[in-house]
């Protein structure tokens, strides 16, 4: 169908009746917001032309979710365009699917599909965990599967029982117990190292039964880090094509910072050297096991040379920058940041030099992988075929590494001079008692999400509770890419004024003396605490989160807290929940992730407490990088970028305590630079009209 020139009238009455009846079947009353946000959206999504861009902050209890749905589902299905929702959090992607949405089929009269997108990381894959279970699989492949089935034995042989008997799908989320990071690698696999439909267990396989039912899905709920992974491959892998899509991106305010992430390239050295040996003894077994063909033979021979000069090559990486002049940063690891991202002389030299072996390793490797994948689709014996498909998994997992680290060292190499001045990438080292980690990220994630996500899809929406910075988007605009974009600001419906109090008391001490300020809170936060039966302590750092907790457990308050780090967070919510169920005190002390995302409605906090103003910490790399790019350019790096990054966060930590219209308490900031900087009062005005009580 074309593009509509307007919004029809037959639209229009089909979303106002969606509405009408949605609100009728929960006997809700029409929110102004809410109405507003439906009405927004519909007129971005039918624009004549593009840009078809909005960015809208519906406050908490606006019902975004629904408005967006509501406006989105109509209109999709007239342009015949799929509606692509994309989270930040696996907690919003479930709840949408398996409350928001059957809701609204149920009760809006709107006829419509959907399903849920997760990237193949997330789910099992019954081959490797078949190897992983086999001690003769294990044998063979020990350089892949010894580190994840260690003592892991008992927990893959429960994984085969509960998918095999239908307890269990196939997804990591749905799994009922923690996993680490290494167990879970050791039975999943990325596009590289599976063999699709010659695979032998193709047919059960939890990731192809996925992607089956989003062919004809109307609506199909993601995350972000999917979005980016699909449109960075240039969109259509898993997801429809951008240009297809209707694409709705919530929680947005994540969406700079995990592109920053995404397309960030990180390498440990050490760890590095080793995995040429892994290369090298991995593909001289399997030329072994596939009888010695001439093909891989002759790769073997080939890379010899490769692996000890990619050796080389690294150590004389390693040891330059292990002469650099690393500062402690907050965790147990060391920093040396290269100023406006220039990495020159021997370093430079040294990554060029491990980077052209390497080269010849990954096209290596690559071809060995396409070798695996023609001896699954060609004439050979059953065995060599079942060969195949064992080490493909593993060929691939050691490709998608070579791939990283020549991404990383290409990037040192070149780091130099005016290329690093344009190139806007922050890059650092990272000590730790182990190894070296060089990073190198970009500061400025806007011109990919511009080129990859909004100047290709049909039309895309940015929403949140939080997006404009001291009341305005510039910021938002510039880190996330949006052009010629409108922003919208729908308030909250709470009566803020009547049902919290935010109080900032009068302190001696500054923030900025560490040891002073932590000495103060810590004398102030009993009483404090006393105040209301739960709380949630928020600080900026784990040095000052520990001596918090440390000093309170001295006053007799060690059952009551759940300190983050301690255990995990599911955890530490559980024992906050159960305490609180049972009439006893809790106090939630957390870090930046407990500031938002972390829903904790009515009795189970009553009092938010922020310990220091959410400026970004000094050691951090990345936002190091920012502000020294934008004092280069002439720009106040504080005002322009520290203060409205801070205010965004201070909203978040404040939007804490008032989840439903039912709530009600107390917000307490332990930071008196809010009353005595100039920049206090802007921070202020920028949250929810609370009730205040300041220097008092």
């Amino acid at each position: 169908m074309h593009a509509m020139s307007a919004l029809t009238s037959e639209l229009k009455s089909e979303i106002q009746t969606a509405y009408r009846t949605w609100l009728e079947a929960h006997s809700f009353k029409p929110r102004r917001g809410q109405r507003e946000m439906i009405a927004r959206i519909a007129q971005t999504c039918t624009a004549e032309r593009p840009p078809r861009t909005l960015a809208i902050e519906a406050g908490t209890g606006t019902g975004k979710t629904a408005a967006y749905f509501l406006a989105a589902i109509p209109i999709a299905k007239a342009l015949d365009k799929t509606l692509v929702i994309a989270s930040a959090t696996v907690a919003l992607q479930e709840q949408i699917v398996l409350r928001d949405l059957p809701d609204l089929k149920r009760n809006t009269g709107l006829d419509f599909s959907f399903a849920l997108a997760k990237g193949r990381g997330r789910y099992l894959c019954p081959k490797r965990l078949d190897q992983a279970l086999q001690p003769e699989a294990q044998k063979d492949l020990a350089l892949f599967y010894a580190a994840a089935a260690a003592g892991q034995g008992v927990t893959y042989q429960r994984m085969l029982d509960a998918f095999a008997k239908g307890g269990w799908n196939g997804e990591r989320d749905s799994w009922n117990e923690e996993l680490e990071p290494s167990v879970w690698s050791g039975v999943t696999t990325d596009h590289r190292g599976c063999a699709n439909k010659k695979c032998s267990f193709y047919t059960g396989c939890p990731f192809f039964k996925a992607r089956a039912k989003l062919r004809d899905a109307d609506v199909i709920v993601a995350n972000q880090d999917l979005l980016l992974v699909d449109y960075a491959l240039g969109g259509g892998a898993v997801l429809p094509s951008p240009e297809a899509s209707i694409v709705i991106v919530d929680e947005a305010h994540h969406l700079p910072d995990k592109t920053q992430d995404h397309f960030a390239a990180k390498v440990r050295l050490r760890g590095a050297i080793n995995w040429a040996d892994q290369v090298n003894a991995a593909l001289g077994t399997l030329t072994q096991k596939l009888g010695r063909p001439q093909a891989l033979e002759r790769l073997a021979k080939d890379l010899a040379v490769e692996y000890e000069a990619f050796k080389l090559g690294m150590e004389g990486l390693h040891g330059t920058l292990a002469q650099l002049p690393f500062a402690e940063k907050d965790a147990d690891t060391d920093i040396c940041r290269f100023g406006f991202g220039r990495i020159e002389g021997p370093a430079a030299r040294a990554a060029a030099a491990a980077a052209a072996p390497l080269k010849k390793i990954s096209r290596a490797l690559s071809a060995t992988r396409e070798f695996l994948r023609n001896a699954l689709d060609g004439e050979c014996s059953l065995e060599d075929r079942l060969v195949a498909e064992d080490w493909l998994p593993a060929v691939g997992q050691l490709e998608a590494r070579a791939e990283a680290t020549e991404t990383l060292l290409v990037d040192y190499a070149q780091a130099d001079g005016e290329v690093a001045a344009g190139a806007h990438r922050a890059r650092w080292v990272q000590r730790t008692e182990q190894d070296l980690e060089a990073v190198s990220a970009p500061i400025e994630p806007g011109p990919l999400l511009g080129e990859w996500l909004w100047s290709r899809c049909y039309a895309g929406v940015a929403t949140s509770a939080t997006l404009a910075a001291l009341g305005r988007f510039d910021r938002y605009f510039e880190r996330s890419g949006l052009q010629q974009t409108q922003g919208v600001r729908i308030s909250s419906p709470f009566d803020y004024p009547r049902v919290a109090v935010l109080a900032v008391p009068n302190m001696n001490s500054s923030p900025k003396d560490f040891a002073a300020h932590t000495a103060e809170a810590a004398l102030m936060l009993p009483e404090l605490l006393a105040k209301e039966r739960t709380a949630l302590v928020l600080c900026t750092s784990w040095r000052q989160l520990r001596g918090l907790a440390d000093a309170l457990a001295e006053t007799g308050l060690a059952d009551a807290i759940q300190v983050q780090g301690r255990r995990s967070k599911q955890a530490m919510l559980r024992a906050h929940h159960e305490r609180v169920d049972a009439g006893k005190p809790s106090y939630v002390f957390g870090l930046a992730s407990f500031a938002e995302g972390v829903d904790l409605p009515g009795d189970y906090c009553r009092h938010v407490i922020v310990v220091k103003l959410p400026f970004a910490v000094p050691a951090d790399p990345v936002d190091a990088a920012i502000a020294e790019l934008a004092e280069a350019q002439g720009r106040n790096a504080f005002m322009e970028i520290s203060v409205p990054d801070a205010s965004m966060k201070l909203v978040q930590a404040c939007g804490r305590l008032i989840r439903n219209e039912h709530d009600h308490g107390r917000i307490t900031l332990l930071d008196k630079r809010v009353l005595t900087h100039r920049y206090g009062r802007t921070l202020l005005d920028s949250l929810p009209p609370f009730r205040r009580e300041l220097g008092v």
